[in-house]
């Protein structure tokens, strides 16, 4: 048998809502990741309860990529958003622990947002 997945589309402004609601209803956070897809960002968001899982799925574009937190609803968030902002530029606003790009030590700047022939390297 083959667990039926829900994948709930969200925009950005929706997004905090939708978080509260989940934990609202009991659902625990799972984990938080990201992908580029052309010239878009798609974060999904897994919820557990019972053994279901939920998903929330937010696109933004690439160009001045931003995210609310939810890391206020869930305090653990504050991890995956801090890592999405290093690892993919993009701009998390109000986490309740920002790290302010220093989460990850990487030789290039958001090194999953770009190709590697596109990639700034970091400056000492």
């Amino acid at each position: 048998m083959i667990e039926e997945q829900n994948i709930l589309s969200v925009q950005p402004e929706e997004l905090v809502a939708k978080v509260t609601a989940c934990k609202n209803d009991g659902f625990r956070l799972v984990q938080i990741g990201c992908a580029k897809i052309d010239e878009t960002f798609e974060i999904n968001y897994t919820f557990d309860k019972d053994y279901r899982f939920e998903d929330l799925k937010v696109t933004v574009p690439c160009a001045n990529a931003t995210l609310p937190s939810v890391s206020h609803v869930y305090w653990a968030a504050f991890l995956y958003e801090n890592e999405i902002h290093d690892l993919f530029g993009i701009d998390v606003t109000n986490i309740a622990l920002d790290y302010k790009g220093n989460f990850y030590r990487t030789t290039v700047t958001a090194p999953f947002a770009t190709s590697g022939s596109e990639a700034k390297e970091l400056k000492a």
